[in-house]
């Protein structure tokens, strides 16, 4: 009594607990009891590991590879400095045309970005999926978070800063993880395919030990890029739609409308599933005032009611750190493979693109040897035109229709594995979350 009269504030939170533990102890108990039978109950209470301890596997997405041992290569290290990123390259391999059959090299992000334009100018590769560029490390906006935190308002008790300060390193440290694991994957798909693997810009790149001097591209270099992206558009447009350029493959031309809408499909699914992660993030942020706030009423006086704030306390505590857990294992094996596969989809379409260019190309030869032949002028060269451009059409529609087969089960095997991955962490995560208020409610209903 003499608390809620000097603590006007603390009464009011302590109306809203005492409201939380009587919903907790009418409604709940009957949930549990309807949801779960008594064998799963015996198997969940010998399992307080489900939230106790980090699941010891690797968590990060992944994306299927079928490598062979000729040629391994991973990230073995990865530094952080300022905005910078430099990764270690290690490779293995038995390939006769490496100097070395073990060997490191330290790259930056900009020389990733080298590689991957390399391949895609090179008409050689034309009919291939040029895996998706890494994207850019991105630390800004956890390093504003730290910056703003330290520069608080003071508002924030020391436990609450402590929590949050914990929240955001974690957050940083697995945005640079990510970041390892999508240079990786992108080399690692050159490395498993039979034709990207030859390539001497990729030799260079594992092999040369010293700075390939590549620099970042610059605001009319990123004007250029954007442009062409604008005129690569059109141009397709154009194709499809002026031109009057039919397709004469039901195969690619199922492709392009499922490519089409599996594109904008990802892409939405994508920005959903971020919006899901951000508010599983957001209620383990809101957890943390709310534990503070009961651990503060336990120790304000002695009070008949002290030892079930301080469990509460403890319970949103670690309510806070499962919902952190939600949050990071949707991230990690939906978000990112969504976004991977937005960016794998979209090379695919070049893909395509590449295909009903080299088309159109082969039309117009026809075209323009027919007039050659109707005007006795310049037959020989418009037939050796028409013979190059349709060999060259061929050539790639053979090897499109390979890489397309390949890419649909690559993207099948990926969703699969992650699908069934996340499935089994989602019930891990609302078992532990189950058993924590049950065994809280026990405790609650003994001190009674």
């Amino acid at each position: 009594g003499d608390i809620v009269h000097r603590e006007g504030g603390w009464y009011r939170i302590g109306v809203c607990v005492c409201c939380v533990f009587v919903f907790l102890q009418s409604s709940f108990s009957f949930f549990c009891k309807d949801l779960y039978s008594s064998s799963s109950r015996k198997q969940m209470e010998g399992s307080q590991d489900l939230f106790e301890a980090e699941d010891t596997k690797s968590r990060t997405m992944s994306v299927d590879l079928q490598t062979d041992s000729s040629l391994q290569v991973e990230i073995s290290d990865a530094v952080s400095e300022r905005d910078k990123v430099k990764f270690t390259v290690h490779t293995k391999t038995n390939l006769a045309y490496f100097k070395q059959a073990e060997f490191s090299v330290v790259r930056q992000h900009e020389e990733f970005i080298w590689l991957h334009d390399a391949y895609v100018e090179n008409e050689e590769y034309a009919g291939v999926i040029i895996p998706p560029a890494p994207p850019k490390p991105d630390f800004d906006a956890s390093r504003e978070k730290l910056q703003k935190l330290g520069e608080g308002d003071g508002s924030m008790t020391r436990e609450e800063f402590a929590k949050m300060k914990q929240e955001l390193e974690a957050e940083y440290l697995a945005i640079f993880k990510k970041t390892v694991a999508m240079h990786e994957v992108f080399l690692q798909r050159l490395a498993a395919h039979p034709v990207l693997r030859k390539d001497h810009n990729f030799y260079v790149f594992l092999e040369y030990d010293q700075d390939l001097s590549i620099r970042g591209k610059n605001k009319k270099e990123i004007l250029g890029g954007f442009l062409k992206n604008i005129v690569k558009s059109a141009d397709e447009a154009l194709i499809a739609g002026i031109s009057g350029v039919k397709e004469v493959d039901e195969f690619f031309e199922h492709e392009r409308t499922f490519l089409v809408e599996y594109h904008n499909r990802v892409r939405d699914a994508t920005l959903k599933t971020d919006r899901m992660t951000r508010a599983h993030k957001n209620v383990a942020e809101d957890y943390i005032p709310i534990s503070s706030a009961l651990s503060s009423l336990g120790t304000l006086e002695a009070s008949p009611l002290n030892k079930n704030f301080l469990k509460l306390a403890e319970l949103f505590e670690k309510l806070r750190k499962l919902e952190g857990r939600v949050a990071s294992d949707e991230d990690l094996k939906l978000s990112d493979l969504l976004r991977y596969y937005m960016r794998d989809s979209q090379a695919a379409k070049d893909l395509l693109y590449r295909r009903a260019r080299a088309l159109s190309d082969y039309e117009n030869a026809n075209k323009a040897l027919d007039k050659a032949r109707m005007k006795s002028k310049d037959v020989k060269q418009s037939e050796a035109n028409q013979q190059l451009t349709c060999q060259k059409f061929e050539r790639l529609s053979e090897s499109a229709k390979q890489e397309l087969t390949d890419f649909k089960t690559r993207r099948v095997s990926a969703f699969r594995k992650n699908m069934i991955e996340m499935t089994e962490l989602e019930l891990k995560h609302a078992k532990a979350s189950l058993l924590l208020l049950r065994n809280c409610l026990t405790s609650l209903k003994g001190d009674q």
